[in-house]
């Protein structure tokens, strides 16, 4: 929705900007989700009046149906975020009706400041061409721009994690910007007809909607590193940025002058961001044939780590026939560019999932983050497998809200701040966390999936069910999924069933991997002791990836003071 206000509005310690879509406590900005921002936004003009259920309805989901348990969700994250407690109210519920702002609101005209742009986000170009499988140039060249404008100091951009829910949406570029707390918005299209491009960009002010640089150029495909270069250029000069000689060359540098390389690049990236076993498979073809055209392509051996990497976190492959090739595809980039941040962060991966070498994961960790501090997967990583996993959960938690400030609108950001309070022991606000994530995207799997693992720790069994029964649906039956739905079933005392899961598990363990470190929990929660410490050991001889949150895992609560237990633990590395 978009506001049409213009005054703003101030009420106890806070300033509510409509226009900017900015809300501020004594100066300090606070960070609110759009539906939530637009909730504020209607409640506080209508301040001192009842607004009704299907008016919020309305004004906030025009033209979609959605249940009136997402406003009573809006409405906790506004409470949450103005602080509300029993001596300072601002939104009364009048049961059954709706919600009333209840705040001594003051309106003020809006004053227009001149403040120098120091965000963007450069969101997927449009393909304007019948071929939809062009869709990984569209895609792949906003991701290059965001890769150079990303070596600017002065200038914080948006990763494309962050952007690609906009590939396909048919969304205002500004209120995109909105949505993803920017300054700036940089878009455009992309044609091509044979070897040939025609690319159009144009940048966009989300302020005050002006086009501050628009431009077209046709170019031969094997010329679309010069095309990419001018977009870099204009948008530094539009911006009026003041460029170092070292910024000005990592902003034109080329980690290929292989068109061919480069393309084939583009497309494994694109199926990587799938997140799905042909996706990660469809990768590492592509990936290989670019490291065939060019050898020396440091992003292309990172991708193809990358998508082994996927495979094994998702139980797609075993971890003994795909985290030695991640590794050796990680040291080869390494070994080109021994900067490349990315190259850092999946070696650390590796280091810590599959080789338990703790202390050289972290150095790999902090190293990547040193190099680029806005590299939010680093952040991430080391705060959901990392630091969980050594118990520093204070820490996780602190990086875990970076990689979210980074990436604010990233599905994969906000479900994983849900799993990393989760392993906090936070379950309430995971609870919340995640429905926020549903929010964002009712078809995101790996939300459902975290949901329901916080409702069985606060043993709404019932609840938790339903999630796991709708992320395995959305997933395509995803094992890992499959198997917390098992142990929810026994925490439920819901026997039969939960054996049942257990049994097509080992089932499909006859013709592709299954974990056997979630088949343990099953047993688990089962009571079955012989078999819950057999699956144990084949997990560790497999090196299954989760279990390095053994000290962390609510599931291995009751045995965990087990002498067997505590042997697994030491022989992981995790007893320091």
């Amino acid at each position: 929705m978009k506001t049409a206000a213009k005054h703003v509005f101030e009420f106890g310690a806070f300033r509510l900007d409509a226009r900017e879509r900015l809300l501020l406590h004594e100066g300090d900005n606070v960070s609110l989700t759009p539906k939530a921002f637009d909730m504020l936004v209607t409640l506080v003009e209508n301040s001192g009046h009842l607004v009704e259920k299907h008016e919020l309805m309305r004004r906030l989901w025009p033209n979609s149906f959605v249940e009136e348990g997402s406003l009573a969700q809006n409405v906790s994250l506004l409470r949450k975020a103005l602080g509300e407690s029993e001596g300072q109210k601002f939104i009364e519920t009048v049961p059954r009706r709706g919600y009333r702002f209840v705040a001594t609101v003051v309106i003020t005209a809006g004053q227009v400041v001149d403040s120098p742009i120091q965000s963007i986000a450069v969101l997927p170009f449009k393909s304007l061409g019948v071929d939809r499988g062009d869709e990984y140039l569209s895609i792949g060249i906003a991701e290059t721009l965001t890769t150079r404008l990303s070596s600017l100091k002065l200038l914080i951009v948006r990763p494309t994690s962050a952007v690609l829910t906009y590939a396909y949406a048919e969304k205002d570029p500004v209120v995109a910007g909105q949505e993803l707390q920017v300054d700036t918005i940089l878009e455009g299209s992309i044609r091509r007809a044979g070897e040939r491009l025609r690319v159009t960009a144009r940048l966009v002010s989300v302020r005050d909607e002006a086009v501050l640089w628009a431009d077209k150029c046709d170019e031969e495909f094997t010329d679309i590193f010069e095309v990419e270069d001018s977009i870099s250029a204009k948008v530094v000069q539009a911006l009026a940025l003041k460029v170092s000689g070292e910024e000005q060359r990592r902003l034109t540098r080329r980690y290929t002058n292989n068109a061919e390389a480069y393309q084939l690049y583009l497309k494994g990236r694109y199926f990587w961001n799938k997140r799905t076993e042909e996706g990660f498979n469809q990768g590492i073809t592509q990936f290989k044939l670019a490291v065939a055209k060019d050898s020396t392509y440091a992003l292309a051996h990172t991708g193809l780590a990358d998508s082994y990497i996927g495979l094994t976190f998702y139980n797609f492959g075993a971890p003994h026939e795909t985290m030695p090739k991640a590794k050796e595809a990680a040291m080869n980039a390494l070994a080109i560019d021994g900067a490349l941040a990315e190259a850092h962060t999946s070696l650390a991966h590796v280091l810590m999932n599959y080789d338990w070498n703790w202390l050289e994961a972290e150095k790999e960790f902090l190293l990547s983050i040193q190099l680029n501090p806005d590299y939010a997967t680093a952040h991430q990583w080391y705060a959901v497998h990392y630091l969980t996993a050594m118990g520093r959960l204070e820490e996780a938690l602190k990086e875990m809200k970076r990689a979210l400030e980074l990436e604010p609108t990233s599905l994969v950001m906000n479900s994983f701040m849900g799993a990393t309070l989760y392993f906090a022991g936070r379950y309430a606000e995971a609870i919340e966390q995640c429905r926020h994530t549903i929010e964002m995207d009712p078809n995101f799997a790996v939300a459902h999936w975290h949901l329901g693992l916080a409702y069985e720790q606060q043993e709404m069994f019932d609840e938790a069910i339903e999630e796991f029964q709708r992320a395995i649906t959305l997933s395509g039956g995803c094992s890992l999924m499959k198997a917390s739905l098992g142990h929810a079933y026994a925490k439920a005392h819901r026997k039969d069933e939960a054996t049942d899961i257990l049994s097509e598990l080992n089932e499909v363990a006859e013709r592709r991997y299954v974990s056997s470190y979630e088949r343990a929990a099953i047993s688990v929660a089962l009571g079955d002791e012989r078999q819950q410490f057999q699956w144990l050991e084949r997990a560790y001889e497999e090196r299954s990836f989760h279990l390095i949150y053994l000290n962390v895992w609510p599931q291995f609560s009751v045995i965990r003071s087990d002498p067997r237990f505590q042997h697994l633990v030491q022989r992981i590395g995790l007893a320091h």
